[in-house]
């Protein structure tokens, strides 16, 4: 197929899709040894930069994110950036000042969120990688509702370079791809130190020597309140995973129920002050009314670009940054933060990977998510939460599909810097496990 066509194809998916905020329409793909696609809030030089808000429609960074320029060294073609949910905040994708990205097993479902056009990029385009960034689940939730796989490696192990943050504490950059033995080639590529971020110095060097998972533990209070086609569909699964030779142990983690609040928390309170610099000044939109004074000014561009759900948290985490509020709140979720640590380092001590539903039910309609108030979104996180909070990385697999067709996933949780068990039981799984294609038609 010559560059034309491959980026008629593109163009032609990208529309119905939505995968795509701004994507390379012409010119040459040249030698590229790979494409691939990035979330929108990693810079790069010949694409649009606006992590889904308006408030920074036409920023044009000049630098690529240390991960994108990882990946082009490596012979990588970046064609596209994709569509997300406003800064990271939310769980469906549907919180974008740009396009809402359609799921490719069912045109009137979410793609997951916030990475939710890098699951539909990964699921829709052939032998393509994409990047994600993952808060609170934004990685491992859209490649289960689209069928993929997706990894979240330790915080740290990937530069944050060039990534708009969310929250500084908890961003992180993963891949998704339908073959797992993409993302075993391409996260070393990616990772490693590098001085622009600190955070990424301290890693020990990721090492990819094919350790086999040897046993899960199964948290109790993470199989309740699932829906039941996707109960179902994971237990198969614990089934398919005890033939494969892996030992299958209910445990109980009381402490995951508290990871939910103390996230909240920490997320919205860096939010809140990440985001305080979008004033209508230095980056995105700028032409306001000068004759303001600064609070109304910079009230004006708030007001007027930033979407609801932005706003929402904006509050939340400026209200529990109050002075008199500190140690009521950010302080004791700080505290829960390491409780939550020190649950999974006591499960890793007898276990190789904590083991649970990726989300608690398929991906639902876009009127179902209409009718979802803020709380209940929320609560859609609670699988992935945890392993967030702790830092720790997690993988998402296909296992399973419910009577309408639609993708379900189980996520693996392993210890910290232990990526090669979770790479691993990726390849392994997808030897014994058939992975649907979405019947990507034009």
């Amino acid at each position: 197929m010559s560059d034309a066509d491959t980026l008629s194809k593109l163009s032609k998916l990208n529309e119905k899709y939505q995968m795509f905020n701004d994507f390379c329409r012409d010119g040459e793909l040249g030698d590229a040894k790979f494409l691939f696609s990035a979330k929108d809030n990693l810079t790069s030089e010949e694409y649009e930069t606006c992590a889904g808000s308006r408030i920074l429609g036409g920023y044009h960074p000049i630098f690529d994110a240390t991960s994108i320029a990882k990946l082009k060294a490596a012979g990588g073609k970046l064609v596209g950036k994709t569509n997300m949910d406003e800064f990271g905040f939310g769980t469906f994708s549907t919180n974008s000042g740009f396009g809402i990205p359609r799921n490719p097993f069912d045109l009137s479902r979410s793609c997951g969120g916030s990475s939710g056009g890098s699951a539909c990029a990964a699921a829709v385009l052939d032998d393509h990688i994409s990047l994600g960034v993952s808060t609170g689940g934004s990685i491992c939730c859209p490649a289960s509702f689209c069928g993929t796989y997706g990894i979240v490696p330790s915080y740290g192990r990937v530069s944050r370079y060039g990534l708009i943050d969310y929250g500084n504490s908890l961003d992180k950059i993963g891949i998704l791809s339908v073959d797992p033995k993409q993302m075993t080639n391409y996260l070393p590529i990616i990772a490693g130190k590098d001085k622009e971020d600190p955070t990424s110095c301290v890693q020990p060097e990721l090492k990819i020597t094919h350790k086999k998972m040897k046993s899960v533990a199964v948290p109790r209070e993470a199989v309740e309140g699932i829906a039941k086609d996707v109960l179902e569909a994971f237990n198969k699964a614990l089934e398919d995973l005890k033939s494969m030779g892996i030992d299958v142990e209910y445990v109980d983690m009381p402490e995951l129920k508290y990871a939910m609040p103390a996230y909240y928390i920490l997320a919205t309170s860096e939010a809140s002050t990440n985001l305080a610099r979008y004033v209508g000044m230095r980056y995105g939109q700028q032409e306001g009314d000068l004759t303001l004074g600064f609070d109304d000014y910079f009230t004006s561009f708030r007001t007027e670009y930033f979407g609801d759900e932005a706003k929402r948290r904006i509050l939340l985490g400026t209200y529990t940054r109050m002075e008199g509020f500190r140690d009521r709140y950010y302080a004791k979720a700080l505290q829960v933060r390491l409780v939550v640590i020190d649950a999974y380092k006591k499960m890793f001590q007898n276990h190789d990977a904590v083991l649970t539903p990726t989300m608690p039910f398929v991906s639902p309609k876009f009127d179902d998510i209409s009718r979802m108030t803020p709380v209940e979104s929320y609560k859609a996180d609670f699988l992935t939460v945890p392993a967030n909070l702790a830092g720790t990385p997690h993988l998402n697999c296909p296992c399973g599909y419910n009577a309408d067709g639609m993708p379900i996933g189980m996520q693996f949780v392993s210890d910290h810097w232990n990526e090669d068990v979770l790479l691993t039981m990726a390849e392994e799984w997808d030897k014994q496990f058939e992975v649907r294609k979405a019947e990507v038609s034009l």
